[in-house]
């Protein structure tokens, strides 16, 4: 990994994010990508979906829209300690996106004046697993089940086609699904299953849905922004990120596992220790190198690890530890610092927060309760992980009574009329001639 040394730099928030490690020009051109791709399902449906599932997945004549008993074979053939563990996933992030759900709420501001807060569930919704370099059961429980707890009524799920299989998704994520009750099913990957949830694909009967989601690569990620304003989309949750604040109590062993444990996900993960101790950052880079040569995907991690986005930050105290982190803004952080329970307070921009030495992201990936779906590229700045709150939208419903609006009526009149619209302000007297 590299060092990136900022000690002895008062730097401003523009040079902070400068200076955070970016794949940009990665990104830039995943982005160029992902917009063609998407273009070429809107104007060619299926006939795009089979070139693209040849092109990158190895994938011809299988079957794109999932028939059911390729679902039921797959939960049949589960292990039953992958289910346990997935029964034991499903439970706990029901709980806690549960918690996620707002009441309605009604305020009443005068006699006959209520404003009601609710929150709508939106109709359908298309959710993305990757299927790639890895097997992602856990994404099927982290996208489904908050839409469930949230009240959608149409799920659809996409995951790549797998050659090892003869085309079909993967059986593990099949299962997932079918453990959950969803038989909306399509074998199609990366951007080009972003386009088909947006607009749809008539000759599959796959219609379009409000809102996408679902983790995935840079590809996936751009491909949301593509079509960004024609259906909803969670955050752009890319290629994974992990930023470790420690000082110089910390582990370094526990601190190159986790480094390691997020660049095995792909080429393209981000694998970021920021610290005030020097001596630590020799130490960890030690041992990244054994844990990382070790290690099954060892050739995807040395990939990760050594690209631009990834490196080890010196910098001169705790603040300014602080200070590039809120900067980076990173999908996961984990704080390994003597005083990790009040330092998170001060921690303000992350997907996720880690907390201690016994909170790594592993944790978070599965079994936490937490969800695993989280903005990447600095959007956890000013955007959140997937949630039940992904799937809602707030509404407020007005109800006044005649008396109540004669109340108000004279200060709308003064309104309109100080903004040269008076309709409006007869809109309103109009009711009370």
């Amino acid at each position: 990994m590299r060092t990136i040394d900022l000690r002895g730099r008062e730097l401003s928030p523009a040079e902070l994010l400068a200076a955070v490690p970016r794949a940009t020009a990665a990104r830039q051109a995943a982005l160029e990508a992902a917009g063609r791709i998407v273009d070429d399902v809107a104007a060619r449906g299926e006939e795009a979906l089979r070139e693209q599932a040849e092109r990158f997945d190895g994938a011809v004549g299988h079957d794109i829209r999932v028939p059911a008993e390729h679902l039921s074979e797959a939960l049949a053939g589960l292990e039953p300690e992958v289910r346990a563990a997935l029964d034991e996933a499903i439970g706990r992030v029901r709980t806690a996106s549960a918690a996620q759900v707002p009441p309605a709420r009604t305020t009443e501001l005068a006699p006959g004046a209520t404003v009601t807060q609710r929150w709508q569930p939106v109709a359908r919704v298309g959710v993305y697993v990757p299927g790639g370099k890895a097997v992602y059961p856990s994404s099927v429980v982290m996208n489904v089940v908050p839409a469930q707890v949230a009240g959608v009524a149409s799920v659809a799920l996409a995951s790549p086609p797998q050659a090892a299989f003869g085309g079909r998704v993967h059986p593990t994520i099949l299962a997932a699904a079918a453990l959950l009750g969803i038989d909306e099913v399509y074998a199609m990957g990366g951007a080009g299953a972003i386009g088909a949830f947006a607009h749809g694909v008539a000759g599959l009967g796959l219609d379009p849905v409000d809102v996408v989601t679902g983790p995935g690569n840079n590809f996936v990620a751009s491909a949301k922004r593509v079509v960004a304003g024609i259906v909803g989309t969670d955050a752009e949750a890319g290629a994974t990120e992990i930023l470790i604040s420690a000082d110089a109590a910390a582990d370094p062993r526990h601190i190159a596992y986790d480094l390691v444990s997020q660049a095995e996900h792909d080429e393209q993960a981000s694998a970021v220790l920021v610290t005030d101790s020097a001596s630590l950052a020799d130490a960890v880079a030690a041992e990244v190198v054994k844990v990382a040569a070790a290690t099954r995907h060892a050739e995807r991690v040395r990939a990760a690890l050594t690209g631009e986005q990834s490196a080890i930050v010196l910098v001169d105290d705790a603040a300014a530890a602080e200070a590039f982190s809120n900067a980076y803004a990173p999908e996961h952080l984990e704080l390994h610092l003597a005083d990790a329970p009040d330092a998170a307070a001060r921690y303000t921009s992350a997907g996720a927060v880690f907390v201690g030495t016994h909170s790594p992201v592993s944790l978070g990936d599965y079994l936490a309760g937490s969800n695993h779906v989280l903005p990447t590229g600095g959007q956890a700045r000013y955007a959140a992980g997937l949630g039940a709150a992904t799937f809602l939208r707030s509404q407020q419903v007005i109800e006044y009574s005649s008396e109540a609006l004669r109340g108000v009526s004279e200060a709308i009149v003064a309104l309109a009329e100080a903004e040269d619209l008076p309709a409006h302000g007869e809109a309103v007297t109009a009711r009370s001639a």
